[in-house]
């Protein structure tokens, strides 16, 4: 494994399961900073740690003041491929532990155990990536000073759910049936043949849909629907409810995390119909806002999609990639 960095006066040591806490806590004030958008509890930060394919002991590193976490980084590898073999980079330092060369510290260790992860595959070209929010002037220095450069772009979307949904009518011979545990592994199927064509969306395997769709705490099965063609599904949109983001913002949200349409059922108005039955639904559940996040270039015109609903931009995203 990449060899953990020493930073005198500090323990450096992988990230387990007893530190979700405290991993949270630096999280939570690296968001009052940053504004990056997102929050999580000591939970989700559980489910990081137990995802499919990662192995906290050498895929994490966390920075230690005493008791209190100060800074960490961990790399993330699929483990499916098609043109890119893509790893992913995350890390952040305690705003009070800024400017003290800890990002410097860390990064090497990123980028080396982000390689060990690509090595295995030849054949593609191979990369690191990180992300951040594009106001975050801190990480896009830190980034560049190690090679790093844009390559993609992605908006955070919002709606309010107190403004009326657009009716959309069914189309004709198709029906709206909301997700039933049922057509799972179908669902999964589909969504892999939609996205093959999408940047960053490599197959998704059992697994990882367990852990991160429809099996995660956060997927909400009564807010997402599909749209069959008998025995086929059409089209489909999911949504999920991240209770850390409503306990540090006050608003109830419900992230519409996949919106997808097999190919031969696009532009017909599918995406349209299953995504507005779940807006009208999560509004009648309670739901204060709907949000999303969308790549810039989506090769279907999603963005237009979801403007035409009335979501608007709030904020961009930026990743950058560096060749391994």
């Amino acid at each position: 494994m990449g060899a953990i960095p020493e930073v005198t006066g500090l323990n450096v040591r992988a990230i387990g399961t007893d530190d979700a806490q405290a991993w949270a806590e630096l999280l939570a004030t690296s968001e009052k900073a940053d504004q990056e958008g997102m929050s999580f509890s000591s939970a989700d930060l559980l489910d990081e740690l137990n995802a499919p394919h990662l192995d906290p002991a050498l895929d994490t590193v966390g920075v230690w003041d005493g008791p209190r976490m100060v800074a960490y980084a961990k790399v993330h590898a699929d483990n499916s491929v098609t043109d890119v073999a893509r790893v992913n980079g995350e890390g952040t330092v305690h705003p009070d532990w800024r400017r003290r060369g800890l990002g410097t510290a860390l990064m090497p260790w990123l980028i080396e155990r982000a390689g060990e992860h690509a090595r295995g595959y030849r054949d593609v070209p191979r990369e690191v990536n990180n992300s951040a929010i594009s106001t975050n002037v801190g990480a896009d220095a830190l980034l560049r000073k190690f090679g790093f450069e844009p390559c993609r772009y992605f908006f955070d979307m919002k709606r309010s759910l107190r403004e009326a949904v657009p009716e959309t009518t069914p189309a004709a011979g198709l029906s709206l049936v909301r997700f039933d545990e049922s057509v799972d592994e179908a669902l999964r199927n589909t969504h892999n043949d939609v996205f093959i064509d999408h940047w960053g969306s490599p197959p998704v395997d059992a697994a990882v849909w367990k852990a991160w769709f429809t099996g995660h705490r956060a997927f909400r099965a009564e807010s997402s629907y599909l749209v069959m063609d008998g025995d086929t599904i059409a089209a489909y949109t999911l949504g999920y409810e991240w209770q850390a983001d409503t306990d540090a913002t006050g608003v109830r949200e419900l992230y519409v995390g996949q919106v997808g349409t097999r190919r031969s059922y696009r532009r017909r108005g599918l995406a349209r119909m299953a995504l507005t039955t779940v807006l009208a639904t999560a509004a009648q559940a309670g739901y204060e806002r709907a949000g999303l996040e969308v790549d810039a270039d989506n090769p279907t015109g999603a963005l237009g999609l979801y403007e035409r609903l009335g979501f608007s931009v709030r904020s961009r995203r930026v990743t950058y990639r560096l060749a391994l």
